[in-house]
């Protein structure tokens, strides 16, 4: 799912790692990860420190470390491992694969231009980026993507599918070709693009008649949550504001409760388990709860996202309009295994304030609504702000 950023020079993965959050998104771009929050006993890099692979991790990395002894190849028996976990959204990444992965966090990307996901065991085009190698070659949403450089996607888990298109961070940079198998109807095609260093605005605001602010959100990656506080502080007195997170995958969850931040007087905006451990996440104080609020959203809208949408949902600040959200409210942690790859397995769930699990389920909107969302959320926003 190309959401990522254009990724400048790769980086060494954190110390701290061991502890971070994915809420993994379906972008072509590869998934965004959220650190622990700090200032809960110890830090997330302390804690990262003493954790150690726990359930299956430790399952993986045994089978990586067994492969290496025996001379054979550590990633794919850590993959073997991670298929036979039974683990949805569980992947192994190479090195580079996840320097540039952590590196998406930062709103760049080498790829190709697409977002795609899941769907009844095949991956589907969800958007194309304006301008990207995809849209140059005529790659349209609703496109099924059959198989990269002749590896076939059907049935492998989205963040293979990632990994397929991205290549390795020094194997495959911009400018390297990848060719993908399309279906579009009856027709089936092959198209070989280049990939290239791509950047997403991850927020955008526009007005629209009425005093409305449209602030849409296409992923959180670094400093979209700040983006987003300022747009509210930035937008016309009185002036009601539509949340666009249509089509967006997830991200950094420290950057989805900064955005809730902007909306929220402090509070929970969210609790999830780690090995049974149960966290919260809370919002800053000094949002404005004032101003009418909707929260737009469809089966594109996931995990972080949807973690956002439903504490706006469960504490009243919002009325959400649109389509029942995608239903990916899990939580993977990654670990290192001995050959320097990277494990990233599922280790827990979130819920919303009201307690209510996403994971399979999604988010129900209060007014259900089509093609015509965006109007149908102007319309509901200029009836919350008129006087009663």
């Amino acid at each position: 799912m190309s959401g990522r950023d254009p990724f400048c020079q790769p980086r060494r993965i954190r110390r701290g790692a061991a502890l971070t959050l994915v809420f993994t998104s379906v972008l072509v771009a590869g998934a965004a990860t959220g650190a622990l929050p700090q200032g809960e006993g110890k830090s997330a890099r302390d804690e990262a420190r003493s954790a150690g692979p726990a359930g299956h991790h430790a399952d993986v990395a045994r089978a990586a470390e067994e492969a290496m002894a025996d001379g054979k190849s550590p990633i794919q028996a850590a993959k073997r491992a991670v298929s036979r976990s039974g683990d949805r959204w569980g992947a192994v990444y190479s090195r580079g694969e996840y320097e540039e992965f952590e590196e998406s966090l930062d709103g760049q990307y080498t790829g190709v231009g697409l977002w795609a996901r899941e769907r009844d065991g095949r991956i589907e085009v969800t958007k194309v980026r304006a301008g990207s190698p995809a849209a140059t070659a005529g790659i349209r949403p609703g496109d099924l993507l059959r198989s990269v450089d002749g590896e076939k996607t059907d049935g492998r888990p989205v963040t293979e599918v990632v990994s397929l298109l991205r290549g390795d961070a020094t194997d495959a940079p911009a400018g390297t070709a990848v060719r993908l198998g399309l279906e579009r109807g009856t027709r089936a095609w092959t198209e070989t693009l280049r990939r290239a260093q791509l950047s997403t605005d991850s927020v955008t605001v526009r007005e629209l008649a009425g005093r409305v602010t449209v602030i849409k959100v296409a992923t959180f990656t670094k400093g979209s949550g700040r983006q987003v506080r300022e747009a509210v502080r930035q937008s016309p007195p009185r002036a009601g504001i539509v949340l666009d997170l249509r089509g967006n995958s997830g991200g950094l969850v420290t950057e989805a409760v900064t955005a809730a931040s902007a909306f929220l007087d402090g509070g929970l905006v969210a609790t999830y388990d780690v090995e049974g451990e149960q966290r919260a996440l809370h919002a800053e104080s000094g949002g404005d709860t004032t101003r009418p609020l909707v929260a737009l959203v469809d089966s594109g809208t996931m995990s972080a996202a949807e973690l956002l949408t439903g504490a706006v949902q469960d504490r009243g600040r919002a009325l959400v309009v649109g389509s029942r959200t995608f239903g990916k409210g899990s939580v993977q942690m990654p670990s290192r295994l001995p050959d320097g790859s990277v494990a990233e397995l599922t280790v827990g769930h979130y819920r919303t304030p009201s307690g209510r699990g996403v994971d399979g389920r999604g988010i129900t909107p209060d007014l259900e609504t089509g093609e015509d969302a965006l109007q149908r959320a102007g319309t509901v926003l200029r009836g919350l702000a008129s006087p009663s």
